[in-house]
């Protein structure tokens, strides 16, 4: 087929990739570069770097909804146009112009978690399964027809991990669609509305510890929040980034506050939640190296008693 094929993050790469094994790739479209670091340097997003290891054409478009855009689409005359987290919804004159229209590869199990961040929110919400979905897209957000589905178990893992996951598999379910919508086997199937959920965009705000909720919730931010906006409390007036953590069956400090540093060992802090307590693995404080809690606590003594996020 002739693909058109619009992203921009890592977990669009895999796609890109195997879209170049299996079909002609006519060019990409991803998001502007950006300044990024320190230098505010400028940086390619990472679907830019993979197509200009492939010699394909790259656009990015501030908005490619208007101006030349859509007719530089279909001057190309692509069968299909292929979305994975591209970042700019498309017009209704651009959903036309492909003959096999345009399907997105969308990381979650529609309808549940539809919007920006499936992955996260899965996680945070203690869902026990996610996966990816293949769509044919339309104007609404994640709101088009189904077309394959493929599971995958959250298990303990965090969002980075999962991600990766999820890419792979998104890639293989895209070429299994692509194959299938040619020899006219699949049946798309329409979204029932009612069992829609929305994965609304992270920020940093979101990520902050309430230690009034319990231990397990806790738990399942900090997965969901990692590799980023990370979840993060206050810990002598500096910020305390937790990476990885684990929920304690304890029950001997019923007296303690919510948020109170109740034991720490060679491995781990302790702290009590709103229910149950929390047993913290691997952190960051201030400035400081990420490290886990062995190593930061060969160099930190920690106060028994401080109740943390004041």
């Amino acid at each position: 087929m002739r693909v058109i094929f619009m992203g921009t993050p890592d977990f669009a790469v895999d796609t890109l990739e195997q879209l170049v094994k299996h079909h002609e790739v006519l060019c990409v479209f991803t998001q502007p570069d950006k300044p990024k670091g320190r230098g505010n340097k400028m940086s390619f997003p990472p679907v830019k770097e993979c197509a200009l290891k492939y010699s394909l054409p790259v656009y990015q478009p501030e908005k490619i909804r208007l101006g030349e855009w859509p007719s530089t689409i279909k001057a190309l005359n692509p069968d299909v146009v292929v979305v994975v987290a591209y970042g700019q919804l498309l017009s209704q004159e651009i959903l036309e112009i492909p003959r096999l229209g345009c399907i997105n590869v969308h990381a979650s199990l529609l309808p549940k978690y539809r919007g920006a961040a499936p992955i996260n929110w899965a996680i945070v919400e203690g869902e026990a399964v996610t996966g990816v979905t293949t769509m044919q897209m339309a104007a609404g957000i994640d709101t088009g027809d189904m077309l394959l589905k493929r599971e995958v178990a959250i298990e303990r893992k965090n969002a980075g991990v999962l991600t990766t996951e999820l890419a792979a598999v998104g890639a293989e379910l895209l070429i299994e669609t692509l194959d299938k919508i040619d020899r006219n086997e699949i049946v798309p199937e329409v979204q029932d509305d009612s069992l829609s959920t929305y994965a609304r965009m992270l920020n940093k705000s979101l990520a902050q510890i309430d230690w009034n909720e319990s231990a397990s919730k806790i738990e399942m931010k900090i997965r969901g929040f990692n590799p980023w906006p990370v979840a993060h409390t206050k810990y002598n007036e500096e910020t305390l980034k937790i990476f990885s953590a684990e929920v304690i069956d304890e029950n001997d400090f019923k007296d303690a506050s919510a948020g109170e540093i109740i034991k720490s060992d060679k491995r781990s802090i302790w702290i009590k939640t709103g229910e149950g307590v929390l047993s913290i693995i691997e952190l960051q404080l201030g400035s400081n190296k990420r490290m886990t809690t062995q190593s930061f606590l060969l160099g930190n003594e920690v106060n028994l008693g401080m109740i943390l996020g004041q």
